[in-house]
């Protein structure tokens, strides 16, 4: 099973046994949103996680580690087994996109980290299965708990440390948007800019208006000339997630800065760069 499953492909096995759905819907401006959106209406058979209070460890007061720091790989299990999701299942992702499509790609990612390969993302969303005609529910129906074993890949994680001394020929890829890398705007960090040496390919440009993943051809064509170990980094490692997945799609792989650009600048003194380049 790839990183992607369609619209039709979960419709079929909506009731396959193995199957946990996840919904993963979340608004940085609006911490409760996901939580209403899905109580609201969610694919039937969803169990909801919540972004900061269940995918991600809570925020330093010095900030160090960034805005959404890895969660401890035991307590991010607990929290899978509390929802009914083992080793054993198959779970799929899924998020609201175009404007919130980074949520479900970064569960991929976490599970993944875990060691847990059987995970994918419903492309194009609760988006595309609302424009399907598809029925949503208001009754949340979680599965048993049951346990979850976590086997993490530290290895897949970098640190700034690493980033400031990174190898030669290693290549750091700023996944935030345009006017964020080139320090224009900055909602919200502390400082504005980009670490120094990082290219830009924004997160976005890894979907389909439609909020659906492009094809691996033009995927391709946005990492094109990007060669070497990759590392990906965004604001806080929420939205580098979704590179890493396009990355996935090409057969490229990535490791993640997770506390990416929040984190750097939580230490006075990195080096920051602005504009182009």
């Amino acid at each position: 099973m790839g990183p992607l499953v369609d619209v039709d492909w979960l419709r079929q096995h909506l009731h396959d046994p193995e199957l946990r759905l996840v919904d993963c819907r979340f608004s940085l401006q609006d911490p409760q949103a996901g939580r209403q959106a899905f109580l609201a209406g969610h694919i039937p058979g969803a169990v909801f996680l919540d972004l900061e209070q269940d995918l991600c460890a809570p925020m330093r007061p010095d900030r160090k580690g960034g805005r959404h720091p890895l969660p401890d790989p035991e307590a991010l299990a607990t929290t899978l087994g509390q929802v009914g999701i083992g080793n054993a299942h198959h779970v799929v992702a899924y998020d609201a996109p175009p404007e919130g499509g980074m949520f479900a790609p970064y569960l991929w990612w976490l599970l993944r980290w875990l060691g847990h390969e059987r995970v994918s993302v419903l492309d194009g969303g609760i988006t595309a299965w609302k424009a399907a005609g598809l029925p949503l529910s208001r009754r949340p129906t979680p599965p048993p708990p049951t346990l979850f074993t976590p086997k993490p890949h530290p290895e897949w994680v970098v640190d700034a440390e690493f980033v400031a001394q990174r190898p030669e020929g290693t290549v750091l890829v700023d996944s935030r948007a345009p006017e964020r890398y080139r320090g224009e705007a900055e909602p919200l960090d502390p400082v504005a800019g980009h670490i120094p040496g990082a290219v830009n390919r924004y997160w976005q440009e890894a979907l389909e208006p439609s909020g659906r993943f492009k094809p691996a051809e033009a995927q391709a064509d946005r990492f094109a000339g990007l060669e070497g170990e990759l590392v990906v980094y965004c604001g806080s490692g929420i939205s580098a997630a979704v590179n890493v997945l396009a990355l996935q799609l090409i057969g490229k792989p990535a490791r993640l800065y997770k506390g990416s650009w929040s984190d750097w600048v939580s230490v006075p003194g990195r080096p920051v760069a602005q504009g182009e380049g």
